[in-house]
């Protein structure tokens, strides 16, 4: 299985070293969705790696939560469409944190 990944559109492709390093350096296209509420941002990239590190499909999408009570929170996928709704889900926990403590 390979390590290294493209995008081309929203399909990840196998992709040798060189291919993927030209890639990753020149593309714009790595980001599926960010929001910013309040001081809080969630944020879901496209990797480029493939991030597991046992039996499975590709972890090749991340989304991640910087500040509030879920900071750090991560959760990892393997498709465009996993990480558009890995992406809601998480931007849902964000803003029911903040009901829950008041802070909307």
């Amino acid at each position: 299985m390979s390590e290294h990944y493209i995008l081309e559109g929203r399909e990840p492709k196998p992709a040798e070293l060189m291919e993927w390093a030209r890639w990753y350096e020149n593309s714009k296209d790595r980001r599926v969705a960010k929001d910013e509420i309040g001081a809080i941002m969630v944020s879901t990239m496209f990797l480029g790696l493939n991030h597991q590190y046992g039996d499975g499909p590709p972890l090749l999408f991340e989304t991640m939560i910087f500040g509030g009570p879920h900071d750090q929170y991560q959760e990892r996928c393997s498709t465009w469409e996993q990480a558009e709704e890995m992406h809601r889900v998480a931007v849902e926990l964000v803003r029911g944190a903040l009901k829950t403590d008041g802070e909307l």
